[in-house]
């Protein structure tokens, strides 16, 4: 089982600004891995699970943002879970496994027995402990955090089977055509240090075709569009396939709730699972009130302590409320997240909805949708500095930032 004095590392996908466009236009204003999500930013969430990890002795996050945009929060968050957390830059995108082993000296200097890898992306309850526990058990190179979905949307995935007595992996493929499995891959791993040689492995069999390779000056060009650089190498298709039913990779199963966050929409949904799961862990964070000397709060509410919220306001349930927002007598808020410096005025109401940095809602206005968080205006989203007019009702729309609305509009994408 080891020595319980074994260090762990935990590394953490963050992406860049070439990917997330489905962000937008909430990805205009700040890198998608630190918009928030239940009052802390989305990488947070992966962040905070892995100081439950025993022997913890530091966090990276990997990803091709300037280092700048995470300066602050890599230092503030250092602080307060007194962990090291560590900003690596890519040059360019090298796939989940290439980005791994590119930094492999960093990330191997403390000497871990076992690294996890998880990707910024994703929501869950993080059971990394438990996995870990697991993972000793199996005594393979490699766990998977898998969970069971609908058989309708396991295709958007990465579909496997497991052996249902012993946990191994005996088949992985990405997003299939057919139907595989309705167990999928939640892009949570733990890893041994074997790792690396697996991910070297991969890169060395690339150069070597590309060296014995002897084509004429056409076919080079053809097959240059098709072979990938042999730094890049991607964990599902390169690692995960070719290992499986090796007795080298395991499952474990997580009975709780797991999302991908992939457009605002989802970021919505996920924000009430967050709420819904500090009522568990930390019921502390939370906002309560009556109605009388403070606002009604409903269900899973957080209110950041230097937000304004008038006593007669009636707030929740799945309502996060950022700093230094402004809520006005008698309004309803639902469903929604309000980011920084917004004024929501006098009887306003906002159901499933995104109201963006420094926007305002005017008395009376109404912003609101159907709730239907996978479709492209299942949530209304208000870019950063919109201003809705009084009595202005905006209804399953996107509006981007800096627009003034003072007529109603439904089911539009203002430009």
């Amino acid at each position: 089982m080891g020595n319980s004095d074994e260090k762990v590392v935990a590394v953490i996908m963050v992406g860049g600004p070439t990917k997330g466009t489905r962000f937008r236009p909430l990805s205009l204003n700040v890198p998608k891995p630190l918009f928030p999500l239940a009052g802390q930013p989305m990488v947070h969430h992966p962040i905070s699970a892995c100081k439950r990890i025993p022997n913890l002795a530091q966090i990276f996050l990997i990803g091709f943002y300037e280092e700048r945009e995470f300066a602050l929060y890599v230092s503030a968050i250092s602080n307060e879970l007194k962990v090291p957390v560590r900003y690596l830059r890519e040059d360019k995108p090298l796939g989940s496994a290439g980005g791994l082993y590119n930094f492999r000296d960093l990330i191997m200097e403390d000497s871990p027995s076992h690294i996890f890898l998880l990707n910024c992306d994703v929501c869950c309850s993080f059971p990394l402990p438990e996995m870990l526990e697991a993972h000793k058990s199996y005594g393979g190179m490699g766990t998977i955090l898998v969970i069971k979905v609908s058989v309708e949307s396991a295709s958007q995935f990465g579909e496997l089977v497991a052996d249902p007595t012993t946990n191994e992996l005996l088949h992985y493929t990405e997003k299939p055509e057919t139907f595989v499995s309705d167990l999928i891959n939640c892009g949570v791993y733990v890893f041994t240090p074997e790792i690396f040689t697996a991910i070297e492995g991969v890169s060395t069999q690339r150069k070597d075709r590309a060296n014995l390779r002897r084509l004429s000056s056409f076919e080079a060009l053809q097959s240059a569009t098709r072979s990938l650089p042999s730094n890049f190498v991607r964990l599902d298709q390169d690692i995960l396939s070719p290992l499986a039913g090796k007795k080298q990779l395991f499952t474990y199963e997580t009975k709780d709730f797991w999302e991908q966050i992939k457009t605002p929409g989802m970021s919505l949904r996920c924000s009430s699972l967050y709420l819904a799961l500090f009522r568990l862990t930390s019921p502390d964070i939370l906002a309560s009130g009556d109605g009388i000397k403070s606002a009604k709060i409903v269900g899973d509410v957080y209110v950041h302590p230097s937000a304004k919220i008038h006593p007669t306001a009636k707030i929740g349930p799945n309502v996060s409320i950022s700093a230094n927002a402004r809520i006005g007598a008698g309004a309803r808020l639902i469903s929604c997240i309000i980011l920084d410096d917004v004024e929501i005025k006098e009887n306003a109401v906002v159901i499933h909805a995104i109201v963006g940095w420094k926007s305002s809602i005017g008395t009376w206005s109404r912003v609101q949708a159907s709730g239907d968080y996978n479709a492209k205006l299942g949530i209304t989203i208000l870019g950063e500095s919109v201003s809705v007019e009084d009595e202005v009702v905006v209804i399953n729309s996107i509006v981007l930032p800096n627009k003034t609305l003072n007529v109603s509009v439904q089911e539009e994408i203002i430009l």
